[in-house]
């Protein structure tokens, strides 16, 4: 088969270099460590969003704050088991495009594509944000500089990031570690707690608890299930990433996912049993993790431990979006669904383009919302819920034709896990809909649009270049080269040179516009020239305009129709200063008619670069 065709006929990805070691790829600990930080810090504000949304309904409803996190903990649970599932159908990564891609079509897998990239997107803002309010809160003075402080993080994760992922993972093990040991500390603790050591960082601080009800409607149920989901959200960055791992990469990734959903499902068991220990309330100013940390070991140094903590983790959870977004947009740029340059790997297994690209797309987030997290937390996690349903419904359709063991039982699990996130993403997108969820109805089918727009542009390109098909053997054509110059130096012995070298004719051109003092240089020019005597030709071309390229490129095309069978270049000669910034004091030129030329003519363009 060509070199130049696939398998399947397609356009061809860009090729990658070749793996440059284990060394920079993830163990289960660092895989833990670099891509479950989203779902780690969702127990900073998964309860107190069900606590949030229950104390609408005063006390009474603080009493369903358990129920309600023991249905997510469930559904956690399932997500996870379903997700083990797809690592081991799916080792190649890419997590519920891959799925749909293979069972479910063309449309559906952009669709999970499109959800997930949404999804990550937004997880950065809102973890960017999340932690510099948290900062914020114990900082007033900074509250005015927020944005900037956002802006620095996302820097900081984003330099972090483009050294390799195994220098991130590294660099956030210590965080993760930190935060992970200090919220079951304070379980622990708070467990053997008969009331709260202390109400310090709650005093003063008015309660936003409603009058008591009697009754708690299934609505709002719905709504805190709702609300508290969005601490699942990064529970499948895990299976999107699968080759970052070492390996066996395929059991190394399944141990970080069942690692990842025990401690987040012990975390939030855990801090639901003590809201209700401890009969906590929602204050304004204060979270209620803060809260919990207070009654369980006091406002002492511990407190400010788990404070500490809780913001790094929260704007480092960002990480979990820079491991698993660019690995996705690889596989869309294989599946010519995005430029091929999102395919490209650096020396240290970095997706550089997928990284910037999302740094900057955060950043404009960023800016767009001010740094306040409540601005973008009602468009977060509908776009995971789409991505965990998509997901599962084409992991039944999976095991139903693979037909292998036990194939029954785990078409069930997912068949559950389907209708249950299903469920969850209707809920969602209903309940926030009017907060800003309307947003990524209309966002997801517009991006889906893009991904289609760029598939038919690379079909087109891959049709026009005979993609899948042997071409025609190569034949010499006759070689004109021509030279723009506009006065005798180096550069123009350098050029006609490698232009005598390539051709088998060369041409100088040199553009004269109608005013005199440019009409004399022109004569002065043909004068040394013949002087010169170079063996080679300088035509004059009359521009009434003042412009450069639009003569060069009417000469070629004139070329065109009047040599047919020549391969006309156009060798343009450029000095290239020492020093940066002496490059500033060129006249760009050669940048001119090198566009011209290209744009306009089916010309060869080389640019002859002499350094100075």
């Amino acid at each position: 088969m060509s070199a130049l065709t696939t398998e399947n006929g397609a356009t061809p990805a860009v090729e990658e270099p070749p793996d440059t070691g284990a060394r920079h790829k993830l163990t289960a600990v660092t895989g833990l460590a670099a891509l479950s930080l989203d779902a780690m810090a969702s127990v900073a504000y998964g309860p107190e969003a069900i606590v949030l949304v229950l104390a609408a309904a005063g006390g009474y409803g603080l009493g369903f704050t358990l129920p309600v996190t023991l249905a997510i903990a469930g559904l956690l649970a399932v997500l996870v088991a379903s997700y083990r599932q797809v690592i081991a159908a799916f080792p190649d990564g890419g997590g519920s495009y891959a799925v749909a891609r293979t069972h479910l079509g063309r449309r559906t897998s952009l669709v999970a594509a499109g959800s997930l990239v949404l999804d990550y997107v937004l997880n950065v803002a809102v973890a960017v944000t999340a932690g510099v309010a948290a900062l914020t809160s114990a900082f007033p003075e900074l509250y005015g500089e927020r944005l900037w402080i956002c802006l620095a993080v996302l820097v900081l994760i984003t330099g972090v990031n483009l050294r390799g992922i195994v220098d991130s993972a590294r660099a956030f093990i210590v965080p993760t570690a930190l935060f992970i040991g200090a919220i079951l500390v304070l379980i622990v603790v708070g467990l053997f707690r008969d009331a709260p050591v202390s109400t310090a960082a709650s005093d003063e601080h008015a309660s936003v608890l409603a009058d008591n009800a009697t009754t708690v409607g299934a609505l709002l149920l719905l709504k805190a299930f709702a609300s508290g989901c969005s601490a699942l959200t990064g529970v499948e960055a895990i299976a999107n990433a699968v080759p970052s791992f070492r390996a066996p990469a395929v059991r190394r990734a399944m141990r970080a996912e069942v690692a990842l959903g025990a401690l987040l499902g012990v975390m939030l068991i855990g801090l639901s049993v003590l809201i209700s220990r401890f009969g906590l309330q929602p204050v304004e100013g204060v979270t209620v993790l803060a809260q919990l940390a207070d009654a369980s070991l006091g406002h002492n140094g511990a407190f400010y431990v788990i404070q500490f903590a809780t913001t790094v983790l929260l704007a480092l959870s960002a990480n979990t979006s820079f491991g698993g977004l660019p690995v996705l947009l690889k596989l869309l740029a294989r599946d010519n669904y995005l430029p091929h340059v999102f395919g490209l790997k650096a020396d240290r297994q970095v997706h550089r383009h997928g990284v910037v690209w999302l740094a900057v797309v955060s950043a404009g987030l960023l800016v767009f919302s001010g740094g306040d997290t409540n601005t973008l937390v009602p468009l977060f996690a509908i776009g995971v819920f789409v991505g965990f349903t998509i997901a599962q419904t084409g992991m039944v359709l999976h095991w139903r034709r693979e037909r292998g063991p036990k194939w029954m039982a785990k078409s069930l699990l997912n068949g559950l896990g389907a209708v249950l996130t299903g469920v969850s993403a209707v809920v969602v997108t209903a309940t926030k809909f009017h907060d800003g969820a309307w947003l990524i109805v209309i966002a997801l089918p517009v991006l889906v649009l893009a991904f289609e727009a760029v598939h038919r542009a690379y079909g087109k390109i891959g049709e026009r270049l005979g993609v899948g098909r042997i071409p025609e053997p190569p034949h010499r054509e006759r070689s004109l080269v021509l030279v723009p110059v506009s006065s005798l130096t180096r550069v123009t012995s350098e050029a006609l040179t490698a232009a005598v070298s390539l051709g088998d004719e060369v041409r100088a051109l040199t553009v004269c516009h109608p005013d005199p003092e440019d009409q004399e240089a022109t004569e002065a020019l043909e004068r040394d020239w013949a002087l010169w005597n170079p063996g080679v030709p300088l035509v004059r071309l009359r521009s009434e305009r003042r412009s450069l390229g639009r003569p060069i490129t009417a000469y070629v095309r004139d070329l065109g129709a009047t040599e047919p069978g020549t391969q006309v270049t156009v060798l343009i000669p450029e000095a290239e200063p020492e020093r940066l910034w002496q490059r500033a004091l060129q006249n760009q030129r050669g940048a001119v008619v090198a566009h011209a030329v290209r744009r306009d003519t089916n010309a060869v363009v080389c640019r002859l670069r002499f350094r100075c």
